[in-house]
């Protein structure tokens, strides 16, 4: 039944990604890939913050947790198109923002997770001060 909550998780998360894509992409239309690097950064901090706060506050089965976790975030963001969006701008002689977007990628992904780690982790002490967490 794992893999079914999985998979219905990732498709959910394949639509959303989709769906944030394709609504950037109306009032971006530089070269700059700006919608896949919004996605990673928006996944990185929710991954962070759920992962120091609810999947630890034991309000979910860990199979709730897999789905969100690997099928739904893990759907949401995506590694592949950041490699191919760099591959493409390196093709195309912009080596600048190629250097850019990894370099944005790289430092401000990290910095969106822990800041999720940073929330999560206030959020689920106050939850545990108050009684309400496991």
């Amino acid at each position: 039944m794992l893999y079914v909550y999985v998979g219905l998780a990732g498709a959910l998360g394949a639509l959303a990604r989709y769906g944030v894509g394709t609504g950037i992409e109306t009032f971006w239309v530089g070269m700059f890939p700006l919608g896949t690097l919004l996605i990673n950064l928006s996944g990185s901090f929710v991954l962070g913050w759920l992962t120091h706060f609810l999947f630890r506050s034991g309000r979910l089965s860990p199979s709730i947790v897999t789905a969100v976790g690997t099928g739904f975030i893990g759907s949401f963001t995506t590694f592949s198109t950041f490699s191919v969006e760099t591959i493409d701008l390196l093709e195309s002689g912009a080596l600048g923002m190629a250097f850019l977007y990894v370099t944005l990628s790289l430092v401000l992904g990290l910095f969106s997770s822990w800041l999720g780690f940073w929330f999560g982790r206030r959020r689920f002490k106050r939850f545990r001060r108050e009684g309400v967490a496991r």
